[in-house]
């Protein structure tokens, strides 16, 4: 697919959505720093796609360039601010920015935007854990794992979060 997304923007160098398919493509083959580079290229052609805003967010976080990735993921809630996702992505942004309470005003958002997203109720309870705030933590983890049950992850975060209520 790489290849493909190489020869359409090499064939129409002005083409955005080449090249944040080929970013996508990058970024599924792990190679972020080029991911991050055809993100940057297809946002420079046209910056008014939330999608490559908060997909150049995910290569940055992923090589660790929280700043930048915080930077992009508000682009992209600022062009389209029911962007669930977005505000998901922000949340764990700031959560790893150690700025807790600010994550969970994201991830509020995300839920108020897509009720049925266990993974931002997951994450949300997540940081609610962290916070001290167990009750509301557990709470978070069983929505989730009522909307996913198979999530090892909400499970494995529910079973932090009872044990540290009973201590």
């Amino acid at each position: 697919a790489a290849k493909s997304f190489r020869q359409a923007v090499k064939l129409k160098p002005d083409f955005p959505l080449g090249y944040s398919n080929l970013a996508d493509t990058l970024q599924e083959l792990t190679k972020m720093e080029t991911a991050e580079a055809s993100y940057k290229k297809a946002i420079v052609l046209n910056s008014n796609i939330p999608e490559s805003h908060n997909n150049l967010g995910n290569a940055l976080k992923a090589q660790g360039k929280l700043k930048g990735a915080k930077t992009s993921y508000e682009h992209a809630i600022v062009l389209k601010s029911k962007f669930s996702e977005a505000h998901n992505n922000l949340g764990n942004t700031l959560r790893e920015l150690g700025r807790l309470e600010e994550a969970v005003a994201s991830f509020n958002e995300a839920i108020a935007l897509k009720p049925d997203s266990a993974i931002a109720h997951s994450n949300l309870g997540y940081t609610l854990k962290e916070l001290g705030k167990l009750a509301e933590a557990e709470a978070s983890l069983t929505r989730a794992i009522a909307l996913q049950p198979d999530s090892a992850e909400a499970h494995y975060n529910l079973g932090n979060t009872l044990k540290q209520h009973v201590s």
